[in-house]
C-alpha cells in the first residue's frame, strides 16, 4: 500500500523564522504535536512539543527570542507518495522518529504520515483479521 493512501495531506507548517510562541499556538489551536518547518514550502526540519520543552523550556531559553530554525530537529527524513507502508515503519525505526514528511519529486511537502497513523491502520488490520478468524472458528 502507497504511503499516500494513509498519509495527511493537512500539514500544518510554519517558516523557519516563525517565533516559538507561533509554533506552540499552532500545536494547540491545530491540536497536533508537532509542525513541519519550511523554507520556500521545501521542509527543512520539524518542530515538536517536546523539542519546545527541551530546547526551550528545559534550557531556560527565553522563548521570545527562539525561532523555529532555532528548536527545530535538522536532518529531516522524507519519504515520497508511492513509498509503502512497511518501508516508512523502517524509516522510523531506524531514525528514531515518529513523523514522517511525505514530500514529491520536487521535494513540495504534500502530507505527513505519523507512527499514529501506521498504528491506527494495524488496529483496523488486526480488526478485519479477527473478524475473519470469529466467522470460521467452531462454536464451544
Amino acid at each position: 500500500m502507497p504511503i499516500q493512501d494513509l498519509a495527511r495531506d493537512d500539514v500544518i507548517s510554519a517558516s523557519t523564522d516563525a517565533s516559538v510562541s507561533e509554533l506552540a499556538q499552532l500545536m494547540r489551536d491545530e491540536n497536533v504535536g508537532s509542525v513541519v518547518i519550511t523554507n520556500d514550502g521545501t521542509p527543512v526540519g520539524i518542530a515538536t512539543d517536546r523539542d519546545l520543552t527541551m530546547r526551550v523550556l528545559a534550557e531556560e531559553a527565553d522563548p521570545n527570542d527562539q525561532t523555529a530554525e532555532d528548536v527545530m530537529s535538522g536532518e529531516l527524513c522524507t519519504v515520497s507518495p508511492e513509498t509503502g507502508f512497511y518501508e516508512v515503519a523502517a524509516v522510523m525505526s531506524e531514525n528514531g522518529v515518529r513523523r514522517l514528511p511525505v514530500c514529491n519529486e520536487d521535494d513540495e511537502l504534500t502530507g505527513i504520515i505519523t507512527a499514529d497513523d501506521l498504528t491506527e491502520l494495524l488496529a483496523d488490520e488486526s480488526e478485519q483479521l479477527a473478524s475473519v478468524i470469529q466467522a470460521q472458528r467452531p462454536s464451544y
